[in-house]
């Protein structure tokens, strides 16, 4: 099996990185008055997602960054659903997909990671 030479190699990076930029869209139709707030807490956890998953790809401590990327998408969770009560998005249900499928691939890599490590 070739090893991955960058995060972007990674299956979950690129999934996460698609959730990024599909939020980045639904979010540049959200009210101008939520640009320092709910805008810019939902595009900065989406982020910190795939970013923390690059991040922690040549890290020796890439449990913990992955934890946060698993935090910051519970994060993304909830900002979906907020969006949703507050009518800023109509149908979620492309966002909670890709959100879902990154959100097992993550829990599937760090099963994966830390069984591969020296007990």
């Amino acid at each position: 099996m070739e090893s991955r030479k960058s995060f972007e190699d990674l299956i979950v990076w690129q999934k996460a990185h698609e959730f990024v930029l599909l939020v980045y869209r639904y979010t540049s139709c959200f009210p101008k008055h939520e640009l320092y707030g709910l805008t810019s807490q939902f595009r900065r956890a989406s982020v910190s997602i795939a970013a923390n998953i690059a991040e922690g790809f040549k890290k020796k401590d890439k449990l913990r960054f992955y934890n946060i990327s698993q935090g910051s998408l519970e994060e993304c969770r909830y900002y979906i659903r907020l969006s949703k009560d507050l009518s800023y998005i109509e149908d979620i249900s492309r966002l909670k997909l890709i959100l879902e499928d990154t959100s097992r691939l993550l829990n599937s890599y760090y099963k994966a990671i830390s069984a591969s490590l020296p007990s």
